[in-house]
């Protein structure tokens, strides 16, 4: 019998892959434990082995397409078996009101490096129909030729209730006129692609006559050069970020640093690190050691917003932004909070080596709770990071520059460092941000008051 191969789900977050290449055409021969294809998800490139022995009777994505986590994009089996000309969607998707739960033995297609179980996907996108949906969603779609895949469910696991289609048709309700619906049917004209003028928006003659000669008129070529599509870890940064910062009410808080006891703390520390590790300790782990410490003081900054629900993180795990070509991948650094010097600069100069390489592993890449980005190393005093969903706070950290300063009542030069922290003003309110920041700040002042 046929094995499906499915597309993978390797974090909880984790709701579509982009399949990157196939390593089989169809009709080769597979072994157990032999790569496939490649998918990349959450930053990083993945290798999916096979799980089964045979041919690989069927593919039925190409490369570049995003696909749901549990859809069957493949199947392998003997030579001949008959298999679906398209495919049949997502894996554990039916009418009940059974939760899909995790793939069993029998049915699992794949297996993941780096990975030990493939994780379902309770909330899933629609695909070629297969949707959770009442008997009575089922017949109003039916009755008013409505695809139930553009629905978004309000029951459990996402099932469609009647109330459901019944409001999606009427938010897709266009409001046209007899004789301009006509003319857009003759021309062709999509009238969701065209503004009306009338009444409530209603779309009259003029409107579509006007969408139709604009249709007409010449595309002037104004950008120039090279076109690069947007796909990879590009594309998965920029969806990323966009959902960010249209979901999250950013705020971004900022304080200066007189660093000149953590210079001394660094230069005192710098043979003890290097001779245990064989790395040198940098400000980012001497920052991300006091940033570890103070947030076990501020549970509201540790803490993620995920399904409507605050969760106030045990572990402090600190993700690490680090620039790789075309792109920034967070490797995240865990328990940091328990780590002395020489440990977090083994960690994240480890981790930041396999970023730049692109052997992350899945675990590496998630489980982060609060992000530290450094653009120290360049001319920039200050910034506004974005936040690292569904973490509630990221820090920005500025270069170290002298400039005049008081101290005492006294103009002296120090060097200073630009702190910035955006939040999620969802979760947390200003005050406690702002008590976050100022501790940091005077434990960065004063990092010896760490060893006590």
């Amino acid at each position: 019998m046929a094995k499906e191969v499915f597309m993978p789900k390797l974090s909880s977050t984790m709701a579509v892959g982009t399949l990157l290449q196939w390593f089989k055409e169809e009709g080769d021969p597979v072994e157990v434990g032999e790569p496939i294809f490649e998918i990349m998800t959450d930053k990083i490139n993945i290798e999916v082995e096979a799980y089964e022995e045979g041919i690989l009777l069927k593919k039925y994505f190409q490369e570049d397409d995003e696909i749901p986590v549990n859809t069957i994009i493949a199947y392998i089996g003997n030579e001949g078996e008959e298999v679906p000309l398209e495919s049949p969607g997502i894996s554990g998707e039916d009418t009940d009101d059974t939760t899909a739960e995790t793939e069993s033995e029998s049915s699992k297609g794949i297996e993941v490096a780096a990975t030990e179980a493939v994780e379902s996907s309770s909330k899933t996108v629609p695909v070629d129909g297969k949707v959770r949906a009442t008997p009575a969603a089922r017949r109003v779609a039916r009755e008013n030729d409505f695809s139930l895949n553009t629905v978004p469910g309000s029951g459990p696991k996402g099932r469609i209730h009647e109330q459901d289609v019944i409001q999606a048709i009427a938010d897709n309700t266009v409001l046209v006129t007899p004789l301009a619906e006509k003319i857009a049917k003759e021309n062709g004209v999509d009238l969701t692609l065209v503004t009306g003028t009338g009444v409530r928006g209603k779309i009259e003659k003029a409107d579509v006559l006007a969408y139709i000669e604009a249709q007409k008129a010449p595309v002037k070529e104004t950008v120039t050069g090279e076109r690069v599509k947007l796909k990879g870890l590009r594309k998965a940064i920029a969806d990323k970020m966009l959902e960010s910062v249209r979901s999250i009410p950013h705020v971004t808080l900022t304080s200066d640093v007189d660093m000149t006891k953590a210079i001394e703390l660094r230069k005192a520390l710098l043979p003890v690190v290097e001779s245990q590790t064989g790395y040198r300790l940098s400000y980012t782990e001497i920052i991300m050691k006091t940033v570890a410490h103070v947030l076990g003081n501020h549970p509201k900054v540790n803490a993620a917003l995920i399904d409507n629900e605050i969760v106030y993180n045990n572990d402090v795990n600190i993700g690490l932004a680090v620039a790789v070509e075309n792109g920034l991948i967070v490797p995240s650094v865990k328990q940091a909070n328990k780590k002395g010097l020489a440990e977090l600069t083994e960690a994240s100069k480890t981790l930041g080596k396999k970023a730049r390489d692109n052997k992350l592993t899945p675990d590496e890449m998630q489980g982060s709770t609060f992000t530290i980005s450094n653009l120290g190393m360049y001319a920039i005093d200050g910034f506004t990071p974005i936040i690292n969903p569904p973490e509630t706070a990221i820090l920005g950290i500025g270069r170290i520059v002298e400039k005049p300063v008081v101290v005492n009542g006294q103009i002296e030069v120090r060097p200073m460092m630009v702190l910035s922290l955006s939040f999620d003003h969802r979760v947390i309110d200003g005050a406690p941000a702002a008590e976050f920041l100022t501790e940091l700040k005077e434990s960065l002042e004063d990092p010896y008051s760490l060893l006590v």
